[in-house]
């Protein structure tokens, strides 16, 4: 076992209770005494403790999007001027279990020209990407599963794997509109994954560091003041990455059925449903951690309830945007990512070196006026791309009202045979 794991208190208060550990940190042991364990079995106490603290992790997280589930649709309610889920439960807050209930017990459909490992296989990697980033996020003062010096790295690099699931429940369905939208979502996934990974760019140089403890750590300005447009250019990406409204083009109901997911039914839906809102879920979390200083908070409440505290208005805006914004064609959303966003993070990123190379080590009032300069950089860089790259006005044909009339048809002309 490595000697920073007791450093997570997480880790500490399970493990010290599990061991006889010599360790300084588990001096008088724990809540049970001196360990429920003999001497020699230390690493059966690491493994007991690690297993117990990823249920607990994933547990909470699933719960949470239970709980997501009901309030957005509660929120859109009230967005659309209707009343919501009101049946199962208080307020209709019974629903999701209801639906899960079910989900759980729908028929599950396999299409016969399907390719079934494939097709079976998409759901549960689907839903690995979401999970595996719990790991790494800093839920508090000392409560992470781990302190990864290549955190953020490891976020980017796990969360491209969803990529893999939507291609190939798009293709071992066998359905030509299931590939259509897998084809879609690969295309929005490949270009919002550059400018997301380029808009933190900035944030590393300030914090020093790809550890998402250590960015928390540096945050005595939280960064979405210090690093304005970088959290602009992060939130749009996150948005479009997670496939929620008004990036959602790969289940467009509209001219795809339901998208890569068109032919799933039962629980196999169910775990794509429930992946795409424990990613929202896990999306809001690291722009907590990256953007807005993590657990950091006044004394009065754990860091741990700052940090869900700070979660409730981002998610908030998301599903704001999603009852606000109608859904936007592909060809606009690719050239939001290459026209604008891409542009947008490399002026931030340009703004940020020059800025780091002046305040390589930056105290408060520094990183405070780091925030007055880049607030003025993202006023005037997003007004030039939306002047550059935005649509013009859009021309009204003009025609005489004969015109506009329909031409009478032919005499013996068939009804298919208009020309």
């Amino acid at each position: 076992m490595g000697p920073n794991f007791l450093d997570n208190a997480f880790f500490r208060n399970i493990y010290c209770n599990l061991s006889e550990s010599d360790d300084v940190r588990c001096s008088g042991g724990g809540w049970l005494g001196d360990g429920l364990l003999p001497g020699g079995f230390e690493w059966l106490a690491f493994l007991i403790t690690a297993i117990l603290m990823a249920a607990i992790l994933i547990t909470l997280v699933l719960n949470a999007s239970l709980v997501f589930i009901w309030a957005e649709r509660r929120l859109l309610g009230r967005f659309q001027s209707r009343i919501g889920p009101n049946r199962w439960g208080p307020y209709g807050s019974l629903t999701p279990i209801a639906d899960a209930v079910k989900t759980l017990f729908k028929e599950d459909i396999v299409p016969a020209a399907a390719d079934r490992w494939v097709f079976n296989a998409a759901p549960v990697i689907m839903m690995v990407p979401s999970l595996m980033v719990l790991a790494v996020i800093p839920w508090g003062t000392g409560t992470f599963l781990a302190d990864l010096n290549v955190g953020i790295l490891f976020i980017i690099a796990i969360t491209s794997l969803s990529t893999f699931a939507i291609v190939m429940a798009g293709w071992g369905s066998q359905n030509r509109y299931a590939m259509f939208g897998a084809m879609r979502a690969v295309a929005l996934l490949i270009s919002y994954e550059i400018p997301m990974a380029i808009s933190l760019l900035g944030v590393l140089m300030i914090a020093g560091s790809l550890s998402l403890v250590s960015v928390v750590e540096a945050q005595n300005v939280p960064f979405i003041l210090v690093q304005p447009l970088g959290f602009l250019v992060f939130f749009i990406a996150s948005v479009a990455e997670i496939n929620r409204a008004p990036f959602d083009v790969a289940e467009a109901e509209s001219e795809l059925g339901s998208g890569y997911h068109t032919d799933y039914s039962g629980m196999k839906f169910g775990l794509f449903i429930n992946a795409e809102f424990t990613a929202t879920i896990l999306s809001s979390a690291v722009i907590v951690a990256v953007f807005l200083a993590g657990g950091r908070g006044w004394g009065f409440l754990p860091s741990q309830a700052w940090f869900i505290l700070k979660m409730v208005p981002v998610l908030f805006f998301i599903v704001w945007t999603r009852a606000s914004w109608p859904r936007l064609r592909i060809d606009q959303i690719l050239s939001l990512a290459w026209k604008g966003l891409i542009i947008l993070a490399f002026i931030n990123v340009a703004v940020s070196a020059i800025l780091s190379f002046i305040w390589p080590a930056p105290s408060t009032s520094e990183l405070w006026l780091m925030a007055a300069i880049n607030f003025g950089v993202l006023i005037v860089s997003v007004f030039a791309i939306s002047s550059w790259f935005g649509s013009g006005p859009v021309s009204t044909p003009r025609m005489s009202h004969d015109e506009a009339l329909p031409r009478p048809r032919p005499a013996g002309l068939s009804a298919g045979g208009d020309s």
